[in-house]
């Protein structure tokens, strides 16, 4: 069995509830509780144990520790992982990186995975449960099918929970841009006291573009490409921003949006950076905050240099009105809600509550209509 038929089947397993909790002694299952509760945040690691797991399974002569082909008797967990691994995962709609988990600097060190291990994984927490689960199965002889499977159904566990039906409009006719951008307004300004809700606009961008490159002309021969995470920097993900639009294979469209920061210098500079590399013919970069008054002469000028030695038109503006416009220009404002319900609906990295706050304020523009 090769390496993603191998992680389906364990997959089905969990799905199916199978478990082997009364096999797994207590210290490994509270490291899978751990290690489950922290994939969405920490899925480099995750995704680097379940890879190393699955390897173990069909070469059980390999010591796991050694990831890299570079450290003595080791072999390269990373390849392994971008070709297997993690596609299936996205598959599976389960948390996934980008690429791979050996794209995380903490992950990727060239030392062995053993539990004096230095790299600096960010939550020490995770560190500990991950290397302690490693040594485990490379050390005490722990089952990894057994220890993989319990991980699995844990996560399968929490995303059935954590699932939330939205309920459609009952009269999408009387829907209205006014209202539309009131209740979008009210979702983007709560403070969800947890990570996550800057996806939001992110999300509304990507449905109102599925529908504009179909409508609009100017972007016809358009498509988008997939989403990446997040959470992960635009560095790993080899992302140009947070919404990428391709004309005829060449990086036509660019979108940044920020929730929670003002337009300033240095975030437009950050902007020319990629712009050099990746090479767009506009750029957008929108904040529910708008701009910076005090450094908008500054912001223009590197604007204008930009336009003259790039030829890459930077465009910033507030989320609120660019939405606003933007729905003046498509046939069908009940096709953006249902496409965004849908992206909010599915969207692994979103906690429960930003999908509960949405669904009641579908209700109640329901009663406004």
């Amino acid at each position: 069995m090769n390496y993603k038929g191998l992680l389906l089947s364990i997959y089905y397993e969990a799905k199916k509830n199978i478990s082997y909790v009364q096999e797994i002694d207590s210290s490994n299952l509270n490291n899978i509780q751990i290690l489950s509760e922290k994939c969405f945040v920490q899925k480099g690691v995750y995704t680097v144990f379940i890879t190393l797991s699955i390897y173990k399974i069909l070469h059980p002569e390999q010591d796991i520790r050694n990831h890299q082909t570079q450290i003595e008797g080791g072999f390269s967990g990373r390849t392994i992982d971008y070709q297997f691994i993690t596609p299936t995962l996205k598959e599976l709609n389960l948390p996934s990186m980008a690429e791979s988990g050996w794209l995380t600097r903490s992950l990727e060190q060239p030392y062995p995975y053993t539990l004096n291990y230095d790299g600096k994984i960010s939550n020490k927490e995770v560190k500990k449960a991950f290397l302690e689960l490693v040594d485990a199965i490379e050390v005490k002889s722990a089952n990894p099918k057994h220890l993989l499977i319990e991980l699995l159904r844990r996560i399968i566990i929490f995303q059935k929970e954590n699932q939330i039906i939205i309920s459609p409009l009952k009269n999408p006719e009387k829907l209205t841009i006014l209202k539309l951008i009131g209740v979008l307004n009210s979702q983007f300004s709560l403070k969800y006291k947890t990570f996550g809700g800057a996806k939001l606009p992110v999300l509304a961008f990507y449905a109102i573009y599925e529908i504009i490159i179909r409508e609009v002309i100017r972007y016809k021969d358009c498509n988008l490409k997939p989403m990446s995470s997040h959470t992960a920097s635009d560095k790993t993900s080899k992302s140009a921003g947070d919404i990428e639009i391709f004309k005829n294979d060449e990086l036509f469209e660019v979108i940044e949006i920020k929730l929670d920061k003002q337009i300033d210098a240095n975030i437009v500079r950050i902007a020319e950076e990629k712009i050099i590399k990746f090479n767009p013919k506009r750029y957008y970069i929108l904040s529910y905050h708008g701009i910076n008054k005090n450094e908008i002469q500054i912001i223009n000028n590197i604007i204008d240099a930009v336009k003259k030695k790039h030829g890459c038109q930077i465009v910033i503006n507030g989320v609120i009105p660019t939405l606003k416009y933007y729905f003046r220009l498509i046939s069908d404002l009940e096709k953006f809600l249902i496409l965004y319900t849908k992206l909010i609906q599915n969207d692994s990295e979103l906690k429960i509550i930003h999908k509960q706050k949405w669904n009641e304020l579908i209700l109640e523009l329901q009663n406004e209509l």
